[in-house]
């Protein structure tokens, strides 16, 4: 059980700050729920998703673009240093898709 406890301790690979497809910075922190908030650019410091993680490196929730307020339900995958974002709207027929990088 000792080496559970300390797996507990372990971040979570999508923690951290990450380089926008923008170029801005964007830090991803949590536990069982994920706040992804802008650290840098016109729109710094606003909330911009919240995910949760669904195993294999993937995760569901919900991504906001700063420019418009529009939330659209997100979904991301974590593959190595890159992070596949993806928001869709009217279930699924709009999507718009980035890539962000590990900072």
């Amino acid at each position: 059980t000792v080496s559970f406890l300390a797996g507990a301790a372990l971040a979570d690979p999508i923690e951290g700050n990450w380089k926008t497809a923008s170029g801005e910075t964007a830090s991803i922190v949590g536990g069982s729920a994920f706040s992804i908030t802008l650290k840098s650019g016109k729109y710094s410091g606003k909330k911009i998703g919240s995910l949760k993680a669904t195993g294999d490196n993937s995760y569901t929730g919900s991504i906001t673009d700063p420019a418009t307020d529009k939330t659209y339900s997100g979904k991301a995958t974590l593959s190595g240093a890159t992070l596949k974002m993806r928001g869709c709207m009217l279930g699924g027929l709009i999507c718009k898709s980035q890539t962000w990088t590990k900072l």
